[in-house]
């Protein structure tokens, strides 16, 4: 009951108090970044094989198993 003594009594305070966070509310709003995860700067290695006519099994046997092995 302390807090609404003090709100009668000084109705400006929370008049302000309630406009501070509302204007502080909305500033957080458009301001915390909205990712869940951290941007994080992974090192990424791409190995590209094109061989034409090699049929689909093949590659996979012969290149791929290779590639990864001296990888």
């Amino acid at each position: 009951m302390w807090i609404i003594r003090i709100a009668l009594e000084r109705p400006y305070t929370f008049v302000v108090l309630s406009l501070l966070i509302f204007i502080m509310g909305g500033w957080f709003l458009f301001h915390t970044p909205k990712d869940i995860f951290p941007s994080i700067d992974i090192p990424v290695v791409n190995v590209i094989w094109n061989y034409s006519g090699l049929a689909p099994e093949d590659f996979e046997q012969r290149i791929t198993t290779f590639s990864e092995f001296s990888l």
